[in-house]
């Protein structure tokens, strides 16, 4: 229950809180002063005044932010509201749609059963999912008698790999940007709706398999339902349902009790929400457990949960004494696998420039070329709904921004790439 004192500071549009004064669980990493690791307390309060700024001006409800380096949690605050609509403040615990933030924990369960030597990268999916063995590919194409545009419906000229699915070159798309043959399908099908969890992972892969892809496998950079059809290829291999794999392989052993596909009804009142009068689409409903466990988009996940997943990847594989990963299966995760004849032409290369696509991650390959700062093999990924991560290695630094706005979420992220790394002093 929230207090008359509370209801009053609400009013404040955009106030940071501590990590002392949050409503919270324990901190997910040890902690420490950011001037202990290299960081400035001074040029740090800057994260506050910007985020402050975006609450106070309606741009975002509220933002949990969590950075650790060397191994040491030195910042983790929540800023404004939680769920504006009710009047609950944000928490560092509050729970967040993470969408496609779900993919690279996907791509990690993957690797697991590689290392069990349960999967190979070079083998065909449609070995272990039969209807995925015959898949064709449409194309548009230009009569050139009439000079009318037509689609061309061809077979696929090489199988989809496991690979593929990892690294994005599958051909599969997703039906909610750009107008090719393969995406109006797609759109056509009642496939490409994110928020349409209504029907079990086997059938939705059944229905994929029967459309076309974008492109030809192995070819070109596609973001699409790779990762999602890669959630199936666990199941039919591990023999578990996606949810009880993921839990016991993962979040169970990395201490990751609040992430997964639903949220109980006891945490309800976590749940972060976005703002209501400001035209953010819909999100998913994430109050009750869904058919459809999708492994591209599906999880919902804490700031200090996602942080301690993303610690493990920069130990090589290891949290605390649990073991996930070897640490060369972590190495080659996050290494480009986007080589030269690899397409990656199309307004939606999603990694950006000077950066390629490793296993479940964008990685980046030089210092320079991005608009935004980074190191040489620092590896990232977001969410649809404001959900952001990087890990840079050569920084030993971690930065996991959540916040639910799909209209803004771009500009923040950026925002916060500047303003983490102008605050490394040493």
């Amino acid at each position: 229950m929230i207090n008359h004192t509370i209801r009053n500071w609400l009013s404040i549009a955009a106030i940071a809180l501590p990590l002392t004064l949050s409503a919270a669980s324990a901190a997910p990493l040890p902690e420490t002063t950011p001037e202990w690791v290299g960081l400035s307390s001074e040029k740090l309060k800057r994260i506050d005044t910007v985020f402050e700024a975006g609450i106070a001006d309606g741009r975002i409800p509220g933002a949990v932010i969590a950075i650790a380096r060397r191994g040491k949690l030195t910042y983790f605050k929540a800023y404004g509201m939680q769920n504006a609509a009710a009047s609950i403040p944000m928490r560092t615990d509050s729970i967040f749609r993470i969408y496609s933030m779900t993919k690279p924990i996907v791509s990690v369960g993957t690797m697991m059963l590689h290392e069990e030597a349960k999967l190979y990268l070079s083998e065909p999916v449609g070995k272990y999912l039969p209807n995925l063995s015959d898949m064709k590919v449409a194309r548009a194409r230009k009569d050139p008698a009439t000079g009318t545009d037509t689609v061309e419906i061809v077979p696929a000229n090489q199988p989809i790999k496991i690979h593929d699915l990892l690294r994005h070159t599958s051909g599969f798309t997703y039906g909610f940007f750009g107008q090719s043959p393969a995406r109006q399908k797609l759109k056509e099908s009642g496939l490409a709706n994110l928020n349409a969890l209504n029907i079990p992972l086997d059938q939705f892969v059944a229905r994929l398999a029967a459309l076309p892809l974008a492109y030809q496998p192995g070819r070109h950079w596609e973001y699409g339902r790779s990762t999602d059809v890669l959630g199936h290829l666990v199941e039919v291999i591990s023999k578990e349902s996606l949810d009880t794999f993921l839990t016991a392989s993962i979040f169970d052993p990395l201490g990751m009790f609040d992430t997964g596909f639903w949220v109980p009804e006891a945490d309800w009142l976590r749940i972060a929400e976005p703002l209501t009068t400001t035209g953010e689409p819909q999100l998913i409903d994430v109050r009750s457990q869904p058919k459809l466990l999708a492994g591209g988009h599906g999880l919902v996940s804490t700031a200090g949960d996602y942080l301690r997943f993303c610690q493990m990847l920069l130990n090589g594989g290891v949290l605390d004494g649990a073991r996930v990963l070897g640490p060369k299966t972590v190495e080659y995760m996050t290494t480009n696998h986007l080589h030269d004849g690899i397409s990656r032409a199309g307004p939606y290369y999603l990694p950006g420039p000077g950066y390629g696509f490793g296993l479940g991650f964008g990685v980046r390959k030089t210092d320079g070329v991005s608009a935004w700062p980074g190191s040489a093999g620092e590896f990232f990924w977001g969410g649809y709904a404001g959900t952001y991560f990087w890990v840079d290695p050569t920084e030993e630094l971690i930065v996991v921004s959540m916040t639910q706005s799909v209209i803004h979420r771009v500009h923040y992220r950026m925002l916060l790439r500047n303003l983490v790394y102008q605050a490394i002093i040493k």
